[in-house]
């Protein structure tokens, strides 16, 4: 059954081109670690609600978007996998050191699809 790890991050305004730039790297890197679909949403259209919201979620700021990821795998085997050899590319050294996100802020986990329909 397809596994899908999700990811809610804030990223200041001012680091959107950069961060597209890193997101475009990791999206190669993890489709060929074994990921079927990658995709990076900047937050445009976004609610803020009273009790919670994709805001007070990462904590983000008045300066930062939300940035809500998804990477899809073929299964939870393939995926453990593939983030592991991904984790490990030598092409993400390039970004090591480079603050372009709080990592500390960052939301993911992991998902199994119960519902996955296309038009």
């Amino acid at each position: 059954m397809t596994y899908v790890d999700g990811y809610l991050i804030p990223v200041p305004h001012a680091k959107r081109a950069q961060y597209t730039a890193m997101a475009a790297l990791g999206a190669k890197v993890f489709v060929d670690h074994g990921a079927v679909h990658v995709s990076e949403n900047w937050g445009e259209d976004m609610l803020r609600g009273k009790t919670t919201d994709f805001f007070m979620a990462v904590n983000a700021g008045e300066d930062e978007a939300v940035v809500f990821s998804w990477v899809t795998w073929p299964d939870k085997t393939t995926r453990d996998a593939g983030n592991e050899a991904a984790m490990a590319d030598p092409r993400f050294k390039e970004w090591e050191g480079v603050n372009v996100f709080d990592g500390k802020r960052m939301i993911y986990s992991g998902f199994e699809n119960l519902v996955d329909m296309k038009g």
